[in-house]
């Protein structure tokens, strides 16, 4: 099972080398498909997984200095293959600002990553209308999951629909047997299927006519640009804007011996290690990227053959890093994530977090050669962030599916297939290739400094190897912050007005 939404990045390394499933094209309905397609299977195999109707509530939310008050719909969208058999429930959750036009109010499409994370870490994290505290007290296991009204919330410039794929939140398959799964947990499968969700969304409530905006995190940062590419060439929606928060954009620099991912880490190990004096933030690592760039990764390629560059280099990362440079010696100076987790404050017998590097933990095997803790800084969230969605469900949305929420599901992770080949997944050529077609769509790029896990640092190096007329067009800011930047209130208002700016 995932120990967090992102910790799929590691699963998506083992699983380079599995088939990509053959796709079925998928189509979207409200009403049953035809009589003739309904024995395949029966109406009854289907009904018996079958979400409930939607349910529309309204709601007002005093906020500071404002009061806003919106209809809130939690429902699904069925997804059916080209035989107009059902496959899939794609479960969402929309918030309309009351009393605006339609066709000039933006609405925002919104969905995390893994592969197997629901929506809520979005939504109950930072653009829903309530929010739950991730930091403090709060981020611990048995906090008590009270949803409070969100002062940032995105309703203020959008609308927002939350979108759990197949597998996550309460999205489940109606169809049995293994081709369905093999579809719907593959790269170009979830694709396929985000993407007809939002368009078939749109359609329902008449939004076709909206500016439109996308949004994801994480493993988002794949699936991101290929759901907007998908919208633009085969269901026919444009799209104004793409926020990526926290992303992945290339697998193939995290994976293997690409040389690449001690580069991209470099220079958030350093922010962990001087946040512990002070404040940090990336213009103050602005040598730690210069030095990544430069002599770093110069003595890298010369490689461990050339023992006055890996001891120069290692000592330098060890300084860098607060790593003991005996350690970073014996590593030669290529520090993986897990033994930066581990060796950071082993002392103490502390670990530190891979998605936030500034949160410690107790190690709880610190007598172990070998390294056995999970993520002080994401595991805790999981029980109060869990409660937290159910119940905003089930009693304020008046929405109630029978079945088990799924917040982090391990299943769809470890059955999901990454594809085969020697290109590792990326998304960097659809981030090309929207941005070509549309000349006017805008990209913003969010990070937290002390993110391991998707390292602002790699798609710093990611972006500045797009052509300018691509880049010139992509925003990338950081904040002090892990892969839940917002957890951070600073972080949060600052995200919700890089939204606003982009909005308006």
């Amino acid at each position: 099972m995932l120990r967090s939404p992102w910790s799929a990045c590691r699963v998506a390394l083992a699983a380079l080398l599995v088939t990509t499933a053959t796709l079925a094209p998928l189509q979207a309905q409200d009403a049953s498909p035809p009589a003739a397609a309904q024995s395949k299977p029966s109406p009854s195999d289907a009904d018996q997984h079958k979400l409930p109707a939607d349910s529309t509530t309204r709601h007002t939310l005093a906020l500071p200095g404002r009061s806003l008050s919106f209809t809130a719909t939690a429902g699904s969208i069925r997804l059916f293959n080209d035989k107009g058999e059902p496959q899939a429930d794609i479960a969402t959750t929309a918030y309309q600002l009351d009393n605006t036009e339609a066709r000039t109010r933006p609405v925002t499409f919104v969905f995390n990553g893994g592969p197997g994370a629901s929506s809520a870490w979005l939504q109950l994290g930072a653009a829903g209308p309530w929010r739950l505290p991730m930091a403090g007290d709060a981020a611990v296991a048995s906090a008590t999951p009270a949803l409070q009204p969100n002062a940032e919330t995105w309703l203020d410039v959008t609308d927002l629909v939350f979108i759990d794929p197949v597998g996550t939140g309460y999205s489940r398959f109606v169809a049995s047997g293994d081709d369905v799964r093999k579809q719907f947990y593959s790269v170009d499968g979830d694709v396929a299927a985000v993407a007809l969700t939002i368009r078939r969304w749109l359609e329902k409530h008449d939004r076709l006519l909206s500016p439109k905006y996308v949004a994801g995190e994480s493993y988002g940062g794949i699936r991101g640009p290929r759901v907007v590419r998908d919208l633009q060439t085969r269901q026919g929606v444009g799209v104004k804007g793409l926020i990526l928060v926290s992303p992945l954009l290339d697998f193939r620099e995290y994976s293997g011996s690409s040389l690449l991912q001690y580069v991209a880490r470099l220079p958030t190990m350093a922010a962990a290690a001087r946040q512990r004096k002070g404040p940090v933030t990336r213009a103050d690592l602005a040598e730690v990227e210069s030095y990544a760039r430069g002599e770093f990764i110069t003595d890298l390629l010369k490689g461990q053959a050339d023992q006055a560059a890996t001891r120069r280099l290692a000592d330098r990362v060890a300084a860098l890093s607060g790593i003991d440079s005996a350690v970073s010696r014996r590593l030669a100076g290529r520090l993986g994530t897990s033994e930066f987790q581990r060796e950071f404050d082993r002392a103490d017998g502390k670990v530190t977090g891979r998605f936030d590097a500034s949160v410690l933990g107790q190690d709880p095997f610190p007598d172990s050669s070998d390294a056995q803790f999970s993520d002080p800084s994401s595991e805790s969230l999981i029980a109060p962030l869990t409660s937290a969605a159910i119940e905003l469900t089930r009693n304020t949305l008046q929405w109630r599916p029978s079945g088990s929420y799924h917040l982090l599901n391990g299943a769809v992770s470890r059955q999901w297939d990454f594809g085969r080949g020697r290109s590792p997944v990326e998304s960097l050529t659809q981030l090309r290739e929207i941005l070509a077609v549309d000349p006017t769509l805008q990209v913003l790029v969010t990070h937290g400094l002390f993110d391991l896990a998707t390292p602002y640092f790699g798609s710093v190096v990611a972006i500045d190897q797009l052509p300018p007329f691509a880049s010139k067009r992509i925003r990338l800011v950081t904040w002090p912050g892990g892969h839940m930047t917002y957890a951070r209130d600073d972080a949060r208002k600052a995200l919700h007005g890089e939204v606003s700016a982009m909005m308006k």
